[in-house]
């Protein structure tokens, strides 16, 4: 993470009423900065820079997914890139919903509704019968484009999607979460002369959104991640997120989870590696039109904050939830074990104009250098024995 500002100048500039409502989100932080007398811990600012009713960036209207920054978009995901990637998870789902008994799916943060729409058609096209597909998303403007993608793309199958406003007491079934958990806001930490403080949000005399640091109150602040900022070896100054939100996220699916599987797909590493020494700022960014930089201060509720995943603390929540620890891979190794050369194979080579296209994506996905090796997968279930397919080789579940 880059803590100086962006240049804004070096960015392209948004339309006026994206601006405007942007200046509006920034009036009630402002607001709120004053109201916690000067200082807003960072993951604060992050929640509702995101997550804000109708100004954060998925709480309004911004587009978000997309191929090119000429259609509005910041960011493209897996299942935007290839429908491959929906038909390959699709046969692990299957399987987890057979080994489970159940025949219910959930998933969170749907997006456009294409990894939906996609994972609808391979199951239907496996033969799998299933009672309904339910989708938690806090963007009213996301579940509307989720609906008209999947009565568009799967018009038979919609009648089974719902979208829910709450999370059941319990569920049978499986869930999925696809680039959900690094949208979850997090806590930042600096090290400096040795000594840790919490990285918050402050605002100048000119208006402008800036970082200010506190000394942690280890011992004293119930809230203080000392064992795990402790674990970091050096006194260097040094950056750091924890990740409470997501980790709290990840209990509640388990303890919902009653019998059946979930499944996180993101990009991030194992602790060892995420608080690795020479990972001295961080992983803090923002997307904004394809391009990622280090402000996150810049048109608040316009652009993507995020930061890697940190594994460990993903499974040790899990499993501390009551769940088992199914598997955790790198995402090349899941899809390759879950047959994504087969499904590319259903397509004729001879016909290049589809076929090209398709083997590009699907080397995009599992490439090392692309997708392949950052991207990981992390696996709960309850009530399931057996080892999944797309676990059986490469399980890197020692290495948490």
């Amino acid at each position: 993470m880059n803590p100086k500002a962006h240049e804004p100048d070096s960015l392209p500039v948004p339309e006026p009423i994206a601006l405007a409502q942007s200046e509006a989100l920034a009036a009630t932080l402002r607001a709120q900065i004053a109201a916690a007398d000067g200082w807003l811990p960072f993951d604060r600012y992050m929640e509702r820079a995101l997550y804000a009713p109708g100004l954060g960036y998925y709480g309004g209207g911004a587009r978000k997914f997309g191929f090119d920054a000429r259609d509005g978009s910041d960011f493209v995901t897996a299942p935007e890139l290839s429908p491959l990637f929906a038909a390959t998870l699709a046969r692990a789902l299957a399987e987890a919903l057979a080994a489970s008994g159940t025949r219910a799916l959930m998933e969170f943060g749907a997006g456009t509704g294409k990894l939906a729409a996609g994972i609808l058609l391979a199951l239907d096209a496996l033969g799998v019968d299933f009672d309904s597909y339910a989708i938690v998303d806090l963007s009213g403007e996301l579940r509307a484009r989720q609906r008209e993608t999947i009565e568009a793309l799967a018009p038979h199958l919609a009648p089974r999607v719902t979208w829910l406003d709450a999370l059941p007491a319990q569920f049978e079934g499986v869930v999925i979460g696809n680039e959900v958990l690094d949208a979850m806001p997090v806590r930042l930490f600096a090290r400096k002369d040795a000594v840790w403080h919490e990285r918050g949000v402050t605002v100048d005399a000119q208006g402008a959104f800036v970082f200010s640091d506190r000394p942690a109150m280890s011992g004293l602040d119930a809230h203080w991640p000392e064992g795990v900022l402790a674990g970091i070896e050096g006194s260097e100054d040094y950056v750091a997120e924890t990740h409470e939100a997501a980790l709290a996220f990840t209990r509640t699916v388990c303890a919902m989870l009653v019998r059946g599987a979930a499944f996180f797909i993101d990009y991030g590493f194992p602790r060892r590696e995420y608080y690795h020494p020479q990972r001295a700022q961080g992983t803090l960014m923002c997307h904004y039109r394809h391009r990622a930089h280090g402000d996150p201060f810049l048109y608040p509720g316009l652009q993507d904050i995020t930061a890697h995943v940190e594994f460990t603390g993903i499974a040790e929540a899990g499993v501390e939830a009551g769940a088992e620890l199914l598997g955790y891979a790198s995402q090349a190794r899941f899809l390759m074990n879950a047959g994504i050369t087969e499904v590319l194979s259903e397509i004729d080579p001879r016909d290049v104009q589809r076929f090209l296209p398709a083997a590009n994506a699907v080397q995009k996905l599992v490439s090392e250098s692309e997708m392949g090796e950052l991207f990981k997968v992390i696996a709960f279930s309850r009530g399931i024995d057996a080892t999944l397919t797309a676990f059986a080789r490469g399980d890197r579940s020692h290495t948490l």
